[in-house]
This record gives structure tokens, sequence and C-alpha cells, in this order.
């Protein structure tokens, strides 16, 4: 068994009140939740699914690029 490592950005909906949980490196993989705990435990249900997918076709696992959060200032 291999473990992999994903980025998740999570985006919260107010008008719903729920958060989307996007996996950047798995296009197409993402879940949601009413909480962020939720949000998180569904898509790593989501990413297991998505990288079971890829092996049962013979398809490589992406591995996830380098992440770096730039800050910036606007006036």
């Amino acid at each position: 068994m291999r473990e992999y490592t994903y980025n998740v950005i999570l985006e919260h909906d107010p008008e719903i009140d729920e958060y989307a949980a996007l996996v950047p490196a798995l296009p197409g993989c993402w879940s949601q939740g009413r909480t962020l705990q939720e949000a998180l435990s569904n898509v790593r249900e989501a990413i297991i699914g998505f990288l079971e997918t890829l092996q049962a076709h013979g398809e490589p696992v992406p591995v996830e690029d380098r992440v770096e959060r730039v800050k910036v200032a606007v006036v």
C-alpha cells in the first residue's frame, strides 16, 4: 500500500452554508459537506475512489507538484 498526499481547496458557499472540497492535482475530484470536517471526510473518500479507478484502468496516479502560497497586497 502506498500513501499519497494531496492539497485540498475548501470553499464555503454562504448561500447554502456548505463547503466544497476540490483536489487540483486530480481534475474532476471533489466533494462537499455541511461542515469543514464533513467536507474533508467526504473528499478523502472521493480521492480513494478516484485513485482506485485510475489503477483499475492502468492509468498512472498523479503525484502532486510543489504548491506555494503567494501573499500579495493591492492598494
